[in-house]
């Protein structure tokens, strides 16, 4: 009679074999296609000969677990689970290169991608064929416009040609007395008024002058109103107190989801705003009764 750790290690062979089942399939794409069919995570490509080699000791793998059932060991499924904890627990690290799961419910439809990408291609020629057109007729409009005009005049023709307009001339300034001698007395009675103007005249601000007034403008606030406060400043505990509610309540909800424990450091280190996978598994190890509770109690 198998164990419910016998029936949770043959569910998760099973799945472990339909996904490289999948990924079988998946070696003859190309690059393009390959990172479209499936909701990747973050990994390198595996080649085929580790795919098989996968495939392999999977299936050998379940045979034991079938073998040891038929004989009554109920502590050999409990012993593989508790190394699957360990390995992922003690000396592990955060890598690329594993085979990621492949489910065939999230699989793409590649045909229809690559059709709507022939469709987009045959679209945009489409576009640039009819931009260069209205291009080249605006430039034979153009061309057209610019010939010269011929008139008819019964039997012959005459070319019509624009009339040159002449510059018209001005007229030479008379040299006044205002800008003759400097003795004369019309620019004796201009000079006193040319220099009361140039007293009336804006002096230029210097730079220095107005940043130095911007200063006082911001820090100096209004009278009657009080300066603005400070953001207050989130100290390092409480940053830490955060991030580790924040992974209990990821962890709880992944186990209402139906996630095992081993699978939670990996799954949360993945998500976006979380501590890298170490501070995750340490953060599980640390506070795994508040997890169970807080998974029960939800």
């Amino acid at each position: 009679m198998p164990t419910p750790a016998d029936e949770r290690l043959l569910e998760l062979l099973k799945k472990w074999l339909k996904s490289l089942e999948l990924h079988v399939k998946y070696a003859g794409l190309d690059s393009d296609s390959y990172w479209k069919v499936q909701p990747w995570p973050e990994h390198q490509r595996p080649s085929r000969w580790i795919i098989d080699l996968a495939s392999q000791k999977a299936a050998a793998l379940k045979a034991q677990v079938l073998d040891r059932i038929a004989q009554g060991d109920t502590k050999f499924s409990d012993s593989l689970e508790l190394m699957t904890f360990l390995a992922n627990l003690i000396g592990s690290e955060h890598i690329e290169r594993f085979i990621p799961l492949a489910d065939a419910a999230n699989e793409r439809e590649l045909e229809r991608s690559a059709e709507a990408k022939a469709q987009a291609q045959a679209k945009a020629q489409a576009n640039a064929k009819t931009a260069a057109d209205a291009q080249a007729d605006a430039k034979r409009a153009g061309a057209k416009s610019a010939e010269p005009r011929a008139v008819s005049t019964g039997t012959t023709s005459v070319t019509r040609e624009m009339p040159k307009f002449a510059a018209a001339k001005r007229p030479a300034q008379r040299p006044t007395a205002a800008r003759g001698a400097p003795d004369s007395p019309t620019a004796t009675r201009e000079m006193p008024q040319l220099t009361a103007a140039k007293r009336r005249a804006p002096q230029p601000v210097s730079t220095a002058h107005i940043a130095r007034t911007e200063r006082r403008t911001v820090e100096a606030p209004p009278p009657g109103r009080p300066s603005p406060k400070q953001p207050a400043k989130i100290t390092p505990a409480q940053n830490a107190d955060a991030t580790r509610e924040q992974v209990i309540a990821d962890a709880a909800r992944l186990i209402q989801w139906g996630r095992k424990w081993y699978e939670l450091a990996e799954l949360i280190a993945r998500m976006a705003g979380r501590p890298p996978l170490p501070e995750v598994r340490r953060i599980l190890k640390d506070n795994k009764t508040a997890v169970e509770k807080k998974a029960g109690g939800s």
